[in-house]
């Protein structure tokens, strides 16, 4: 049973699911497939990398969409670097972009400087012309950790957007109570998180549907075309091009959703819960 259903209006024992394509901004085969996976089938959001190389390109056409930040605090490709928005020394790797591990930034980071960029990826997103509908950690890196966390959970609360958060056994080992300090703060928070980075979605599928509970639960893919771009980059280059297939071209994942009695739904009836409309943030 999931109070965030029964607050939905969905019921206590519904499933309600998020499909949210990620790394919008990375590249533009990821804006290209994030666009796609909008268009085409059940995603229902997508997540902007606002220090991403191709955002500016994302925010001309996706503006107005179901569309939240995911915060970034590393550039985890080797061959693609990207940095701080923002004058922040410490959350710059060796080779002058973001660190390219959540490890190594975290290490080095200045809890200050992390709090400057992370308002200010969130405000250019808004200054892009997004109604930003949730906020997120690329790589979850900035949900691990306390002392970070609270300059998310601050960002949240302030603007009164959902949070995606860790869940299930990630959420048991961190050492700390993010989703109650989140509850407690009055910040919507999805029941379960489900993320298919380096997996895939096929391969998470039958998993994820085996052990879809009541409530609401995210579950996060990376569409991209399949273009030399994206391979000259990317390791995890076939996954993408299959999570753009899996999503647009195929009837495994609406086929399954139904069966499973699951009802797609985006993030802005979340925000209706936190007390504001969808309207603009400024």
């Amino acid at each position: 049973m999931s109070e965030l259903t029964w607050r939905l209006g969905l019921g206590e024992s519904a499933k309600a699911v998020i499909i949210t394509a990620d790394d919008l901004g990375l590249c533009h085969a990821a804006n290209r497939g994030v666009e796609e996976a909008l268009e085409v089938g059940l995603t229902s959001s997508a997540s902007l990398l606002v220090a991403g190389p191709w955002a500016r390109e994302a925010a001309a056409r996706h503006r107005g969409g179901d569309v939240g930040v995911s915060l970034a605090i590393t550039a985890e490709h080797e061959l693609l670097r990207f940095g701080p928005v923002t004058q922040a020394p410490s959350l710059h790797g060796g080779d002058g972009g973001f660190a390219g591990s959540v490890d190594d930034a975290l290490d080095h980071a200045d809890l200050d400087e992390v709090r400057r960029e992370c308002r200010a990826q969130l405000e250019r997103a808004i200054l892009m012309g997004f109604d930003v509908t949730h906020i997120a950690s690329h790589q979850s890196a900035l949900v691990t950790r306390p002392e970070f966390f609270d300059v998310v959970l601050e960002l949240a609360e302030e603007y009164h957007r959902p949070l995606r958060l860790l869940s299930g056994p990630a959420a048991d080992g961190l050492g700390f109570p993010a989703r109650a300090l989140a509850a407690e703060a009055g910040v919507v928070v999805p029941d379960a998180v489900i993320d298919t980075s380096g997996v895939g979605l096929r391969s998470a599928l039958p998993e994820i549907l085996a052990n879809l509970a009541d409530g609401v639960t995210e579950i996060v893919a990376h569409p991209a075309t399949d273009t030399d771009e994206l391979r000259a980059f990317a390791q995890d280059a076939e996954v993408r091009v299959d999570d753009l297939r899996v999503l647009t071209r195929e009837a495994s994942l609406p086929s399954a959703l139904r069966s499973a009695g699951a009802t797609v739904i985006g993030w802005r009836p979340l925000i209706e819960l936190a007390g504001r409309s969808s309207g603009s943030l400024i």
